[in-house]
């Protein structure tokens, strides 16, 4: 029995479903009788390059063909020949397994120095020509220089770079294509009603993709299906020869995802695994297609070229995407579904990269991002005041009794790179009297979450406010310093807007008047409801009780004033060892 592609393969140019480029160029020379001496045909395989070099042999020594026309007849003794590959002037040599020099000069050489002994041209159709050893690529050039003008060159390979471009220099170059989704099915279709065969036109666009472009390879899988389905071949009966692809459920996948579906999104994509879809080819073929969407919406000219390549009925259910879904919206599919595919055997549940895939893309963005904090922020000393906290160890603890307390609104701090928000028109003026006033309640509320500004702080004074620019005179320049830092003067200028609704500049200056206000400085009062628990852990308890140990400290190591500064060193350090609970010994 012959093969479909055997069967059905083209006998003149008019039965060749693609490569239009090459059939017209190829007809305009044999009508005008233009032919040249050599050929080179590249492209992938299975994509016609020896089919139309032995239409292209027989149409030139067809013996009944008219002037101006190119088909061949097929019905001379030539023709017949050339069509059971018996024609005594063809010759047609498999470059693979002959690769050497002697194979050239016996094949080939020595038979161009003969006539033709029957046709008009001797053609010689020399296969996987990039096969050919350096040497014999030398010996064929010989003759391709100058060649017989009864000689005709084909030479067809799938890898032109393997080829010498002297040899590419002295041929007519053509590039052949993969073959498209419709011309394939069409061929298909013309195959099934020669076979007098009753099939969808689904099922042959499903056997056109899975081919690749390779029209040998659709012809192979379709007589595969033949044999299973009889005269009448089902969708069922196909998918048991057909490699499954999906499609139609990757589609759906699709239409769930841009219409924010995710229940059925995630469903549809546990009822794919049930059934024993692979879940790498199932999210390949979801990324072709959103490729082919996404080229689509970028140029109507792309979309008329993949209208080709898709099938029709593949393209009348994408369409639909192409409209209802933006660039943004397909994009970000594409990128999360890819990282979905190269993460799939890194999860211990194989569905798990595409359903976070989902979550991602169907969810919007603001109910992924990590809840900000915008209570006071959790100090390891102290507890809210406004909580009571249940005791849930074993060690008693006595209840105190405390006075009420006033809650000082606590001042967060802002990294140096975001941007804090300040309302333009201030609310209430503030003078430099109410800031001294409000002055200790500020180091305060900044003490509890950033200490360090505040001890920074306690060694300045507000001394002048003057159209929203406030003059801060520190006592040392270390300290003025400090506060020149961006991240410190953002953390004391939102401390300022909190209490007094007010944007300022800052200006630090150096001033002997500055008076420390360490010791003005009060800790915040612990309501009796909001003690710490009493934690049972002898590590721990350490760890929270002050300190009673002394610091040792080297006299002799910048003891006294700094006469370049003028600070004076001791006063420094009896802050630090009031604020951290130390002591000096000499």
């Amino acid at each position: 029995m012959v093969t479909l592609y055997r069967k059905y393969r083209p006998t003149n140019f008019k039965q060749v479903f693609s490569q239009n480029h090459i059939k017209i160029t190829l007809e305009n020379q044999i009508k005008t009788n233009s032919i040249g001496h050599a050929y080179l045909f590249c492209g992938p395989r299975a994509v016609g390059k020896t089919t139309l070099a032995r239409i292209l042999a027989k149409s030139i020594n067809c013996e009944k063909r008219e002037t101006g026309d190119s088909e061949p007849c097929n019905e001379c003794q030539n023709c017949k020949e050339i069509a059971k590959n018996a024609g005594l002037d063809i010759f047609e040599i498999d470059a693979a397994s002959h690769t050497g020099v002697d194979n050239v000069r016996e094949n080939i050489i020595n038979a161009a120095r003969v006539a033709p002994t029957k046709y008009k041209y001797k053609v010689f159709i020399i296969d996987e020509v990039h096969m050919l050893s350096i040497s014999a690529f030398n010996a064929l050039l010989k003759i391709m220089e100058e060649p017989p003008s009864y000689i005709l060159f084909i030479l067809a390979t799938t890898e032109t770079h393997k080829i010498p471009q002297t040899i590419i220099s002295r041929c007519q170059k053509f590039n052949f294509k993969k073959n498209g989704i419709n011309d394939i099915t069409t061929k298909l279709e013309s195959i099934a009603n020669s076979e007098n065969i009753k099939i969808e036109k689904s099922i042959l666009e499903s056997i056109a993709r899975h081919s690749g472009g390779h029209m040998r390879d659709a012809e192979s899988l379709l007589a595969q299906v033949f044999s299973v389905g009889g005269d009448t071949v089902t969708r069922e009966e196909a998918d048991l020869v057909i490699p499954r692809s999906n499609t139609d459920e990757a589609i759906r996948l699709i239409e769930l995802l841009v219409n924010k579906n995710t229940i059925e999104a995630i469903q549809l994509i546990n009822t794919n695994l049930e059934n024993g879809i692979d879940l790498k080819i199932f999210t390949n073929e979801l990324i072709e297609i959103l490729r082919k969407i996404a080229l689509a919406k970028t140029s109507p000219i792309l979309s008329e070229k993949l209208s080709t390549e898709l099938g029709e009925s593949l393209e009348k259910r994408i369409s639909s995407i192409v409209s209802d879904s933006d660039m943004k919206m397909t994009l970000l599919m594409i990128e999360e579904l890819t990282k979905a595919n190269l993460e799939i055997d890194s999860y211990p549940v194989a569905q798990m990269s595409l359903e976070l895939a989902v979550i991602k893309i169907t969810l919007p963005r603001n109910s992924l991002e990590p809840a900000q904090i915008t209570n006071r922020p959790v100090n390891m000393f102290t507890a809210p005041t406004n909580q009571t906290t249940t005791n849930t160890f074993n060690q008693p603890q006595t209840s105190t009794v405390a006075a009420p307390v006033t809650t000082i609104p606590p001042i967060i701090a802002v990294a140096p790179t975001e941007q804090t928000q300040i309302a333009s028109n201030p609310t209430s003026e503030a003078s430099v009297a109410e800031i001294k006033d409000k002055w200790k309640e500020i180091l305060t509320s900044l003490a509890q979450s950033n200490p360090s500004v505040s001890f920074i702080l306690r060694a300045c004074d507000p001394t002048d406010l003057n159209n929203g620019i406030l003059t801060l005179a520190f006592k040392y320049k270390f300290h003025k310093d400090q506060a020149d830092k961006p991240e410190n003067q953002q953390i004391i200028k939102q401390a300022l807007n909190i209490f007094f609704n007010t944007s300022f500049t800052l200006i630090t200056v150096i001033s002997d008047n500055t008076v420390i206000a360490a010791e003005s400085v009060t800790t915040q009062p612990i309501a009796p409801q909001a003690q710490a628990p009493i934690i049972n852990n002898a590590a721990t308890e350490a760890f929270l009780t002050p300190s009673n140990e002394t610091i040792p400290i080297d006299n002799n190591v910048n003891n006294g004033n700094d006469s370049s500064t003028g600070q004076d060193n001791g006063e420094i350090m009896s802050q630090i060892l009031e604020t951290f609970g130390g002591k000096i010994v000499n």
